[in-house]
């Protein structure tokens, strides 16, 4: 417990003090952001604002999970750590992105299939190393069988985890990233689902099958490697981003950029995945998947028919474009997030006490 409220205290912290000097720099250097063209019009006076702001919340989730281990004298757990690579892979795949906007002053950074490559060497060496490193329970930090509240059904095998993992963490990074698009909206979402991510890796490893012998129904254990680690990283996260949202609300001094928002989706994957909560995931992320989901439609409707079903897409534009103001949206938004996240502790509660 004392590494969960150091993680997070220390990550808050950190980007409370440290984002501003991050936003002096990046002025100083003219990284600011390129707004795109066909957008709402209200957003031509975000032009400018610094941007990569990412970098602030992925250097204070590293520092927070490594100060909470050695002020707490426990151990770094391999299933922590790998979280945190990647995290730290797609920021980096996001950060080249971002750079090449600014330097080429224009809205489209890597190439298509550059930055596909990025994501996938990232998510395929998180995804092998996950099938790696059994503790001494014989518990890696992943498991090839798919998963709701714990693992199901038969093995999928190596290969086809690996395809799963990958679509997971592209999903998700790129669901951020499209929910990036008004001042403080994905990060104050994600705040949540790092705040549910602390409390479900505090119940399993409270409820974890390696005290299967203290528990009053060991039926009811979790099969998670290191459920400790996941809550303290989930706690960093929590912590750096909701500091970072001090900073990132409206009007926002500074931008998370894809360098954020690709590190922030490939963590709640990363999560879902070593606690093994993956289409649960889809609920607690559920703002995550409604705006990507709105894309979708949007692309195959006009493709299909020629017509459009909303204004303009992502979703959150949509409303924009109806008359909300970004700051209606974004409350709006965050509101449904929250239930999205009650509801995913709710079921996973449930499915907990099913097997009791």
């Amino acid at each position: 417990m004392r590494q969960i409220l150091f993680a997070g205290a220390i990550g808050l912290f950190l980007t409370l003090v440290g984002t501003p000097l991050l936003i002096k720099l990046l002025a100083r250097k003219g990284y600011g952001q390129f707004i795109r063209d066909d957008g709402p019009r209200t957003h031509g006076s975000k032009k400018g604002t610094p941007t990569m702001g990412g970098i602030a919340f992925i250097l204070a989730t590293i520092i927070a999970y490594v100060a909470a281990k050695l002020i707490t004298g426990e151990e770094m757990r391999f299933s922590g750590v790998l979280v945190l690579f990647l995290m730290a892979g797609m920021g980096l795949v996001g950060f080249l992105d971002d750079y090449i906007k600014i330097v080429k002053q224009r809205s489209l950074g890597l190439r298509a299939k550059a930055k596909m490559a990025g994501q996938l060497i990232v998510g395929i060496a998180f995804a092998v190393l996950s099938l790696q490193f059994a503790d001494k329970h014989g518990n890696t930090p992943a498991s090839d069988r798919l998963s709701f509240v714990a693992d199901f059904g038969w093995s999928i095998g190596p290969v086809l985890f690996v395809v799963w993992a990958l679509f997971m963490i592209l999903a998700m990074s790129n669901g951020v990233n499209l929910t990036d698009g008004l001042d403080g909206l994905a990060t104050g979402a994600s705040v949540m689902v790092f705040g549910a991510y602390t409390f479900i890796g505090l119940w399993q490893f409270q409820e974890s099958c390696v005290n299967a012998d203290t528990l009053t129904n060991p039926n009811a254990c979790f099969q998670v490697r290191d459920p400790l680690d996941l809550a303290v990283v989930a706690s960093a996260l929590m912590g750096a981003c909701f500091g970072f949202l001090w900073w990132n609300t409206s009007p926002a001094k500074i931008f998370m950029g894809d360098t954020g928002s690709l590190a922030l989706g490939g963590a709640l994957a990363g999560l879902a995945i070593c606690s093994r909560t993956e289409f649960l995931m889809a609920i607690l992320g559920g703002l995550f998947v409604m705006i990507t989901m709105s894309v979708v439609i949007q692309v195959g409707s006009f493709k299909m028919t020629g017509k459009r079903v909303f204004r303009m897409a992502p979703l959150q534009h949509h409303f924009e474009l109806k008359g909300w103001s970004e700051v209606l949206v974004v409350v709006r938004f965050w509101i449904i997030q929250g239930m999205c996240v009650i509801v995913g502790l709710g079921l996973f509660y449930a499915g907990w006490a099913a097997e009791k």
